[in-house]
């Protein structure tokens, strides 16, 4: 790392960026929307006018990428009312009603330029006034003029890189955005200022994809020139993720550092060709001497994978960053083209926010538009079945009342799961997005087709969480264990003593925590847990979405893992009330796992291809693991090993429970702590206290 880039990133990490900064009364811009019932495409193409304007040029000593926000908040377009309304009326937003969790198609407009985007623009409008489309007219003419207005802004940087005597940025700002890049430099500046637009137009979790794969040209080019090193790349890329760290802070998200700044390196080309370069080893290195939060690594691998890329991916993992991620070509590729996507577009999948896999540029997928709560469904099939006593199976009766065997139980908590989603199917039939000119402008088709990126995209699929999976399974093992097998107490019973915190029975407590649990290769769990994700994959089979799409059960659980166990009492596997899920597809927190190799077993039991929404695999790892001098390749033979298995997405934390515990009572201490949360990485101290405690919990007992 030079001297320039620690500088820029200790000044960076202090936030000195903050010192540039300024609010903005956006309150009579909204109510000049609502009285003068300005449409929606306006508003947008207006507030992303006005947000630009408001921005004033401003550098960091040293930079070389120039863009950093000035202004704290973006203009609101619509007021809760307004919102509110609509839903009455019957209209679904996913959210905030925006676009989200999106990535653009940034790779052709990097090459050709925002000049040659107005161009096409003015020639798509004279056809469309040809052809009497108003609709088309419209949006074109508020894409123009958003275009002009990032334009706009990169003229005053500009002239205010040359009254500052900033030649480079000047000269760079000259070429790019309106002309297509010719060097790696000029690429990344360009990817800066349309990632930029994107958050200021009012897009959020704006992932940034395949970076080595369309920045690939102009790295290697510089290369072959000499115009570049492994070197001077290697600075020029750390700068540009440090830019990403500037205005995170300003970015929504449930948690400070969910912000969906996620790349996603290797994989295959789309002609099935491996992907893995130069310039994706060049960004995990960068992503190593930095030790940042943003941007998140996905790493795209398969069975053919070399062991040394795994390692590659292991060293950042040992620096306690918990990425990269892992996708498994082999179970996601084939699973995206049961869904329809065609095999170009899913050998060119990437991430959204966190983990949800969607293909960039020509995707308007909504990916987490809800979620269905595993462990609320089984509580209420609990509470459908009381009253009725278990059957012997040989055949003998209750006492004159219903009776029933495991099997039934199973049964009702599955037919409460389609019941939900069935629900979901319903509440989404009719789901609107909010319009975007300008990411409309960098994504695919949509000047083609006259048509902002909200009136759908190529693929328009939505995709539902599964939350609580592990604890759901491993409270169904401990039903059949306690009420059937060993009847140590009735179904009427267990019920009552989950409302209850398993009050006046801690025997009953201590078996149904000594009951089998996911995470220890144990079949007689592992079986129940593969007729339910076999039984979760299908459950929206021959279903449509308003939009044309389909939906897409997934294995992740987003922030629902602390928010739907607030909905539950005590559940059977010995979780009690107000205790938090395990996030995502994890074992539950108090499981004394043998060790991560039965975790992987256990969760690779299931066929996960048709809950392939994305839903990783998270396991924690002691820092200690990584002491000895073969601590990473044994942690890459893991990962391996759970991709041979059919993994389909991993995650690794490494972290140390004696740290965390610090960090609580010592934050000033631990500033630079980064843990993995659901899908993306965060400083510790600036979690939640609820989100830290999730997370400690998660390696007690590991």
């Amino acid at each position: 790392m030079t001297e320039r880039i620690k500088s820029l990133l200790e000044r960076t990490f202090d936030k000195e960026q903050r010192k540039f900064r300024r609010d903005v009364d956006w309150k009579p811009l909204l109510e000049r929307f609502i009285a003068d019932g300005i449409d929606d495409e306006a508003r947008a193409r207006i507030g992303l006018v006005e947000m630009l304007k408001a921005e004033t040029p401003a550098f960091m000593d040293g930079e070389r990428l120039a863009f950093l926000r000035t202004v704290r908040g973006i203009p609101d377009l619509h007021s809760d009312a307004e919102m509110d309304a609509r839903r009455a009326a019957g209209t679904a937003f996913g959210e905030k009603g925006v676009v989200f969790n999106l990535t653009a198609d940034f790779g052709p407009t990097i090459r050709d330029g925002l000049d040659a985007r107005l161009a096409e623009i003015s020639t798509r409008i004279e056809q469309a006034k040809a052809a009497n489309d108003a609709e088309g007219v419209g949006f074109l003419e508020n894409a123009a003029l958003s275009t002009r207005a990032v334009l706009d802004l990169s003229d005053r940087y500009r002239a205010a890189a040359e009254e500052r005597g900033l030649s480079e940025i000047a000269a760079t700002l000259a070429q790019v955005p309106h002309k297509g890049a010719r060097s790696f430099h000029e690429a990344l500046q360009a990817l800066r200022i349309l990632h930029y637009a994107m958050w200021c137009e009012g897009e959020y979790h704006c992932g940034l994809g395949r970076i080595d794969q369309y920045l690939l040209p102009y790295f290697e080019a510089d290369i072959a020139a000499g115009r570049l090193t492994e070197e001077t790349a290697l600075e020029e890329l750390e700068e540009f993720f440090i830019a990403c760290n500037r205005d995170s802070d300003l970015y929504i998200g449930v948690q400070q550092g969910d912000n969906g700044q996620s790349v996603m390196l290797g994989g295959v080309t789309r002609d099935g060709r491996p992907a893995f370069n130069a310039l994706s080893r060049l960004c995990l290195k960068a992503c190593g001497e930095l030790k940042l939060v943003d941007p998140k690594i996905n790493l795209r691998v398969d069975r053919s994978t070399p062991l040394e890329v795994y390692k590659l991916g292991t060293e950042l993992t040992a620096k306690g960053l918990g990425f990269p991620q892992y996708a498994n070509d082999d179970v996601v590729i084939p699973a995206l083209q049961r869904w329809g996507y065609e095999l170009e577009d899913a050998r060119d999948y990437s991430v959204a926010a966190c983990w949800e896999f969607l293909v960039p540029g020509c995707g308007m997928d909504i990916n987490n538009i809800d979620a269905v709560s595993f462990v609320g469904s089984l509580d209420a099939a609990l509470r459908t079945m009381v009253g009725r006593s278990p059957r012997d199976r040989r055949g003998g009766q209750g006492a004159g009342r219903p009776t029933i065997v495991y099997e039934d139980v199973e049964a009702k908590f599955l037919a409460e799961i389609q019941r939900r989603a069935d629900a979901l199917v319903e509440k989404y039939r009719h789901v609107e997005i909010l319009p975007g000119p300008f990411v409309s402008v960098i994504s695919m088709d949509c000047i083609a087709n006259a048509r902002d990126i909200c009136k759908g995209a190529k693929y328009n699929n939505f995709g539902i969480h599964g939350t609580g999976i592990a604890v759901a399974v491993d409270s169904l093992a401990s039903v059949r264990e306690l009420v059937f097998e060993r009847k140590l107490v009735s179904l009427d019973e267990l019920v009552h003593l989950l409302d209850t915190d398993f009050e006046g029975r801690p025997d009953i407590l201590a078996a149904a925590k000594a009951a089998p649990k996911m995470g220890n290769a144990d079949t007689r769990v592992d079986e129940i847990a593969r007729r339910v994700i076999a039984f979760w994959g299908h459950v929206f089979d021959g279903r449509k979405n308003g939009r044309g799409g389909v939906f897409r059960p997934g294995t992740g659980s987003a922030m629902y893992y602390i928010w739907h166990a607030r909905e539950v009492p005590a559940s059977a596997d010995g979780r009690l009330r107000g205790e938090p899920l395990s996030a995502n597809w994890a074992p539950a927190l108090d499981v004394p796992v043998k060790g991560p190799v039965s975790v992987v077993r256990s969760f690779t039991e299931p066929d996960l291809g048709p809950v392939c929404n994305g839903g990783p695999l998270t396991i924690e790892i002691h820092d200690s693991a990584f002491a000895m001098p073969d601590g990473v390749e044994k942690v890459a033979h893991l990962v391996k090993f759970f991709i041979e298995r059919g993994g389909h997405q991993l995650q690794i934390n490494t972290i140390n429970r004696e740290t965390l515990l610090d960090a609580q009572a010592h934050p000033e201490r631990h500033r630079h702590l980064i843990v993995r949360v659901w899908g993306w990485s965060g400083y510790f101290i600036e979690l939640d206290k609820e989100y830290q405690d999730q997370i400690i919990k998660r390696v007690e007992l590991k």
